[in-house]
């Protein structure tokens, strides 16, 4: 529950189209998403998927430059 209140500020001051209140409720529903999996649930390409996990400050878990993974502790 604290994790997913320090990630709703981040979204204070953002536009309505934002996909990121998108993007908290994928990662509050998964342990682990990739950025395939935030491009096809969000509908955004993989760049745009990594740039947005970015934002929100997810801990990236698999320690590779490809075929990243990310998740909260």
């Amino acid at each position: 529950m604290l994790a997913r209140q320090m990630m709703m500020r981040k979204l204070e001051g953002r536009r309505t189209s934002s996909r990121l209140p998108e993007l908290v409720d994928l990662v509050m529903a998964r342990p682990l998403i990739s950025a395939g999996m935030v491009a096809k649930t969000l509908e955004v390409t993989p760049q745009g998927a990594r740039r947005i996990v970015q934002e929100l400050g997810l801990r990236e878990m698999t320690g590779r430059g490809r075929f990243r993974a990310w998740g909260i502790l």
